[in-house]
């Protein structure tokens, strides 16, 4: 996404942008010693965890992992995309964001949602005007929905008929082929091309700025597919999105929990009873995008599942993917109906309140944890406990490090009727595993190695890069990181100017955009004229190390087999 937009002029706007001021507005700061604070915007907090560092240029918060650079504020604060968020910034510093044939992408995409939004407006008139609409108006009026929540999930229909959507909207080659790259067309082998949805209900879809992005639709009856969701398009994408997550923080000024339940009618069932702070996935288990998205707009999740045996194993798989998330001013909650029932027939039959109690008796992550862990061995035999322990070892290496994971190893050991210091033994931390594989650090930043130490430096005071020698046999050292080294300080050496933003924004969409992210967050201790020496020699050791290297290679080749370049940098 980055490279539609020249990145010479996003490295001039990062220097010309000031973060507070874009943050400060929207978020109020208060000094805290060298950098501002406030309390998350994009979880709920008590005591301020959300800081923002003026020198780095880059807002980082200790509670949920939010952090990124002006324009990632504006994308996630604002939820506006990559583009919109840098003409937001380029208008506050009066810069003209250069126009280019690659941002032709952009308005393209933005033609996709206002077709969609077309289309979901088709649906809902077709509901209220189509011959057909009395069969879909009754079907709706049976599962027990008003004509106000009809018209708050915009529900629609798509009425019986091959080529509804195709003959209204496809009236040119171009406007049929954004129909089918929005997903409204499908196609046999024949060639044929025809509406995806015929003769359903249907649910449009809206991200979180409520821009309608895809498409869910219901049959009236049991017939197979019963639902039939839009495919993957450049707008939609099933594993990032929620059913319902917008409309639930327009209807809760302040979301305290979120209960993920699994299908649309469950969501809209709910909110008709007045439930209105759930969502759900689309046809999909509940994947670590989700539970981003889902950290970040409540304190409390909740995730209601069905009690039998495929309900177990999607709550599990759900737990799975939260591991690396546990953790922070958080909880995640487990819920199981009984047989037969669903959230729907659960508040239709005994009433919001009822639905809110089974909801506040759910059970905790670390009880669902260990209780499902349980139910694979004997846990009344210490060959059982042991087992425990071996199998609790591979998910425990993915919790963080901190509070929470020290507590579910003491629950661990209370299981298992040990000790944790007995348990610890048997624990590899990841701090551990990390530290076995870094070489000794050239200066106290956590134990990093010679080449991630020059990183952070470099990332968190790119002008330092002034006067620090020669680096030119760098890219010759087989290192990890080392290749992050050599275009860092090549990109430096063209570009003084730049900043952290800068440097981190340059990294947008690589591979190692969050390594960056996470050695801006680093401390280091020594001021910047006691790094520079350190850095200097960093690069030097680096640099030498290269040289051997080089040497011993042309060396272990032999002179006679050396190509004539070869011999003369072996002889030089």
């Amino acid at each position: 996404m980055a490279g539609k937009i020249p990145p010479q002029f996003i490295d001039e706007l990062l220097t010309r942008v000031d973060i507070v001021d874009i943050i400060d507005p929207r978020v109020p700061l208060k000094k805290a010693g060298k950098n501002l604070h406030a309390c998350c915007p994009f979880h709920n907090e008590k005591t301020p965890s959300f800081t923002v560092s003026a020198d780095k240029q880059f807002y980082h918060c200790f509670g949920c992992g939010a952090h990124g650079t002006a324009i990632g504020f504006l994308m996630e604060y604002e939820q506006m995309s990559f583009p919109e968020s840098i003409h937001e910034l380029a208008e506050t510093v009066g810069m003209a964001v250069p126009v280019t044939q690659s941002l032709s992408a952009t308005p393209a995409t933005q033609n996709l949602y206002d077709l969609l939004d077309k289309v979901s407006q088709y649906y809902a008139h077709q509901l209220k005007n189509h011959p057909q609409h009395e069969q879909f108006s009754a079907y709706l009026q049976k599962r027990g929905l008003s004509p106000q929540i009809i018209e708050h999930f915009n529900i629609g229909m798509a009425p019986d008929g091959w080529d509804n959507v195709l003959r209204t909207f496809g009236t040119s080659e171009l406007a049929r082929n954004q129909l089918s790259e929005a997903g409204l067309l499908s196609s046999n082998d024949s060639g044929r091309t025809y509406d995806r949805f015929r003769n359903r209900v249907m649910f449009p879809i809206r991200d979180r700025r409520g821009r309608v992005i895809g498409f869910g639709g219901r049959v009236l009856d049991d017939s197979s597919p019963k639902y039939l969701n839009s495919p993957e398009t450049p707008v939609f994408h099933k594993g990032r999105e929620l059913y319902g997550l917008f409309q639930a923080r327009k209807a809760n000024r302040k979301l305290e929990r979120i209960v993920i339940v699994e299908g649309y009618m469950d969501v809209i069932a709910l909110a008709e009873k007045g439930v209105t702070n759930s969502v759900a996935t689309l046809g999909t288990a509940t994947t670590p995008d989700h539970l981003h998205q889902l950290l970040r707009s409540a304190a409390e999740i909740v995730f209601c599942f069905d009690g039998d045996r495929a309900g177990r194993e999607a709550a599990w798989r759900a737990a799975e993917n939260a591991l690396p998330l546990l953790g922070g001013n958080h909880q995640l909650k487990f819920m199981f109906l009984a047989d037969g029932e669903d959230p729907d027939s659960v508040v239709r039959q005994h009433g919001a309140e009822a639905f809110n109690n089974l909801v506040a008796g759910a059970k905790n992550y670390s009880d669902f944890f260990f209780d499902s862990l349980e139910t694979r061995v004997d846990i009344d035999s210490m060959d059982g406990r042991a087992r425990l322990v071996e199998i609790a070892k591979p998910y425990l290496r993915h919790v963080p490090v901190g509070i929470y994971r020290d507590m579910l190893e003491q629950r661990l050991a209370e299981r298992a009727q040990t000790t944790t210091s007995t348990l610890n033994r048997h624990l590899e931390k990841p701090a551990d595993v990390a530290r076995k594989k870094l070489n000794k650090p050239a200066i106290n930043t956590g134990g990093f190695s010679p080449v991630r130490t020059a990183i952070t430096i470099l990332l968190q005071h790119p002008g330092l890069i002034t006067d620090i020698g020669v680096f030119d046999k760098l890219a010759l050292l087989e290192l990890p990181g080392i290749n992050i080294l050599v275009q860092m300080l090549e990109t430096l050496t063209e570009h003084p100017h730049l900043n952290t933003a800068a440097l981190l924004e340059r990294a947008r969409d690589t591979d190692y955009e969050g390594h960056l992210q996470r050695l801006a967050l680093q401390p280091l201790t020594l001021s910047p004229e006691q790094l520079k020496p350190e850095l200097a020699g960093l690069l030097l050791q680096l640099q030498q190390q290269a040289i051997a290297d080089r040497h011993e290679y042309l060396e272990q080749k032999g002179l006679r087999n050396l190509t004539e370049a070869e011999r003369i940098e072996y002889l030089g």
